[in-house]
C-alpha cells in the first residue's frame, strides 16, 4: 500500500506581487508555458519548514494506514471488507495530504520520488538538490516510524512491536516494482503535461487502484515500508522482508522514469522546436 505517495511538487507556486511604479512589467507568461517538474523548490519556503512539512506528512500517511488497519480488524474479520476500509481511509487521506502539504514541500511523503527528483535535476531539469535530498529523506523516515508508534498507541497497541508478517514472495516483490514504477510515471507524467492542479486527486486514486491491482496492495515507498515494520497489525511488513521491498522500489523508480522519458519523449521535442 505505497506511497506517496505522495509527491506533487509542482503544485507550489511563488506568490506574485504588484509591480512599483519603478519597477518594468514583466512579460506575461504563455499560458501553455510547461509548469516547474516535481522538485522545484519555493525561494520564499524554509528548508526547515520543507522538512517539516515531510516529517509530518509521512507520519500522518502511516498513522493512517496503520490506525485504519487496526480499526478494520477490530469491526469485521472479512479480509477484503479489511482491505476495503484500509485502501478508502488511505485514498481520503492522501488526497488531503497533498492539497494541504503540497505547496510546501512538494508532499513526497517518499524517498523513492525525493530521489527521483534529485536525479531529475542531476540531469539539468528541475528537483531537488543533494542537501535537501540529505533533509527529505531522514525526514520522511523518522516521521514513518512515528505514524507507525502513534496508531499503535491510539489503538492500544504495543508501541513497538516488530511485524510477523512475511512478505517475501516473489510475486508480491514484481508487485512493488509495478506499483512504483506507475507513481512514478504518474507524477512525472503530470508535470509534463502541465495537469499537476489534479495531482491530489489522481496520486490519491492511483493509490487506491494499486492498492487492489498489485500483489503487494502498493507500499511503494522505502520509508512508509520502514515505519510499517514497527507494528504486528494488519498493515505491518516483516523486518525481514523490508530490504526486499526497497529494493523493487528503487528498480520501479528506475523504471517509472525510464517510462516518462520514452513516453513523453515526443512532446518535449515539441516544446522545445515552439520554443526555437
Amino acid at each position: 500500500m505505497w506511497f506517496s505517495g505522495a509527491g506533487a511538487s509542482a503544485l507550489r507556486r511563488p506568490v506574485a506581487t504588484e509591480p512599483t511604479a519603478t519597477e518594468p512589467t514583466a512579460a506575461p507568461i504563455p499560458a501553455d508555458a510547461h509548469q516547474p517538474a516535481p522538485g522545484a523548490t519555493p525561494p520564499r519556503t524554509a528548508l526547515v519548514a520543507r522538512a517539516a512539512a515531510e516529517l509530518v506528512g509521512t507520519a500522518a500517511l502511516v498513522a493512517i494506514v496503520v490506525g485504519s488497519g487496526i480499526q478494520a480488524t477490530t469491526l469485521t474479520q472479512d479480509v477484503a471488507l479489511q482491505l476495503l476500509a484500509n485502501s478508502t481511509a488511505t485514498v481520503f487521506g492522501l488526497g488531503v495530504l497533498i492539497a494541504l502539504l503540497g505547496p510546501v514541500s512538494g508532499a513526497h511523503f517518499n524517498p523513492a520520488v525525493t530521489l527521483a527528483e534529485w536525479w531529475t535535476a542531476r540531469r539539468g531539469g528541475a528537483g531537488v538538490t543533494a542537501r535537501e535530498l540529505a533533509v527529505y529523506v531522514p525526514s520522511q523516515i523518522t516521521g514513518a516510524i512515528g505514524g507507525a508508534i502513534l496508531a499503535d498507541a491510539m489503538f492500544g497497541e504495543p508501541l513497538v512491536k516488530w511485524s510477523t508478517h512475511d512478505r517475501s514472495d516473489g510475486g508480491l516483490l514484481l508487485g512493488e516494482v509495478v506499483a512504483t514504477a506507475g507513481l512514478i510515471l504518474l507524477i512525472f507524467g503530470l508535470a509534463k503535461t502541465d495537469r499537476l492542479r489534479f495531482a491530489p486527486v489522481a496520486m490519491a486514486s492511483y493509490i487506491g487502484a494499486a492498492y487492489w491491482f498489485t500483489s503487494s496492495t502498493s507500499f511503494a515507498n522505502p520509508a512508509v515500508t520502514i515505519g510499517r515494520a514497527f507494528t504486528d497489525t494488519f498493515a505491518g511488513i516483516a523486518p525481514s522482508s523490508v530490504a526486499g521491498f526497497i529494493g523493487m522500489q528503487l528498480i520501479g523508480a528506475v523504471v517509472g522514469l525510464a517510462l516518462v522519458a520514452l513516453i513523453f519523449m515526443k512532446s518535449k521535442d515539441t516544446g522545445e522546436s515552439s520554443a526555437a
